[in-house]
């Protein structure tokens, strides 16, 4: 059996990947991420990682520094069905101890549903316009 907790929703998988981003954790990161080799990581500017190992690998890097990044999201919109639920936000990254180094930041998270809970199979983050972070659409296309 798993050790790997279970997430009831795919927003609970969603608040414990961006917990793990600010404390540099990389195992409880990846308990949040599905066991699958078709997993992709796209960070922003970054290529893609896809699988498991690709993906860990990308986030060893990023937490080599230790806790430094403080991530606040806004503008979540969501759709959900029974086993997917793809997320879109605006993440407000900054540099602990230097809130002057902001890098805002519109990211998709995408989850899946399984036999142990919601699992997240991609996150897409790319560099957000300045004029979108004031307001965000109604309507989507």
């Amino acid at each position: 059996m798993s050790d790997k907790p279970i997430f009831p929703t795919p927003q609970d998988a969603e608040a414990a990947f961006y917990d793990a981003v600010e404390r540099a954790d990389l195992e409880t990161l990846m308990s949040v991420w599905a066991e699958d080799e078709e997993i992709v990581c796209i960070h922003p500017g970054g290529p893609r990682h896809m699988g498991y190992a690709a993906v860990r690998e990308a986030w060893g890097r990023i937490f080599e520094g230790g806790p430094r990044l403080r991530v606040r999201v806004s503008g979540a919109t969501t759709v959900h069905t029974p086993f997917t639920a793809i997320h879109t936000v605006i993440q407000h990254i900054s540099v602990r101890d230097d809130e002057a180094k902001r890098a805002p930041v519109i990211a998709t998270n995408v989850f899946v549903r399984g036999a142990l809970g919601w699992r997240l199979v991609l996150h897409h983050a790319s560099p957000a316009p300045p004029d979108t972070l004031n307001e965000i659409p109604k309507v989507l296309h």
